[in-house]
C-alpha cells in the first residue's frame, strides 16, 4: 500500500522541475516507448507539459504532497479500436515499490470509464518489465498476449505483453 496518499491532477507549468528531475532516468526511459527521451531535457519537459495541458485531460500528475512524482494517462484509440483505450503510467524511482502505481491505477480506472464510451482498458509493458506486469496484475488486468521480440528497445529486441481490464 502507498505510504502517503496520492491524488491524481493536472499538470501545470509549475511541474517542470521535478518533472524534469524526476523524468531524467534511463532506468525509467528504458521500460517507455522512444517518445519519453532520455536525457530528458527542459525542453522535452516544455514540451510534454504542452501537450499534457491541452483539453480534455487524459494524462494526470500522479501527485504526492503537492510535487508531481510520475504520470497516468488514458489513451482513447479510433477507428475500428475506439472502444478501447491505452494506460500509460511511469513514476520516480524514489517512489517505487510503494504501491503507489497501483494506487494511481485504482483511480483512473473509474475515471477512463466514466468519460470515455469504452469497454476495455489495454497496456503494453515489456516483457522485461516484471515489476509493471505484477502492477498491472494487481490492479485487475489479465495477459491477453504475448508477442515474442516484437519491440526495438536500445538496440534490443524485447517481448511485447497486452494486459488488458474490462468494463
Amino acid at each position: 500500500m502507498t505510504t502517503s496518499p496520492i491524488l491524481l491532477r493536472p499538470w501545470t507549468k509549475q511541474d517542470l522541475n521535478t518533472l524534469v528531475n524526476y523524468a531524467n532516468n534511463p532506468n525509467i526511459a528504458g521500460n517507455m516507448t522512444d517518445g519519453f527521451p532520455h536525457p530528458y531535457t527542459p525542453e522535452k519537459g516544455e514540451a510534454f507539459l504542452r501537450m499534457a495541458m491541452q483539453e480534455p485531460i487524459h494524462i494526470f500528475a500522479i501527485d504526492l504532497k503537492g510535487e508531481a512524482i510520475g504520470g497516468i494517462g488514458i489513451h482513447p484509440q479510433n477507428d475500428i479500436h475506439k472502444k478501447n483505450a491505452e494506460l500509460g503510467y511511469w513514476l520516480a524511482k524514489p517512489f517505487w515499490g510503494k504501491g503507489i502505481i497501483v494506487e494511481a491505477i485504482r483511480q483512473i480506472i473509474p475515471i477512463a470509464f466514466k468519460q470515455y464510451d469504452i469497454n476495455r482498458i489495454f497496456a503494453r509493458p515489456f516483457g522485461t518489465n516484471l515489476a509493471s506486469q505484477r502492477v498491472l496484475e494487481k490492479s485487475g488486468f489479465k495477459l491477453e498476449a504475448r508477442f515474442e521480440k516484437t519491440l526495438f528497445k536500445n538496440g534490443v529486441f524485447v517481448d511485447e505483453l497486452v494486459y488488458a481490464l474490462r468494463r
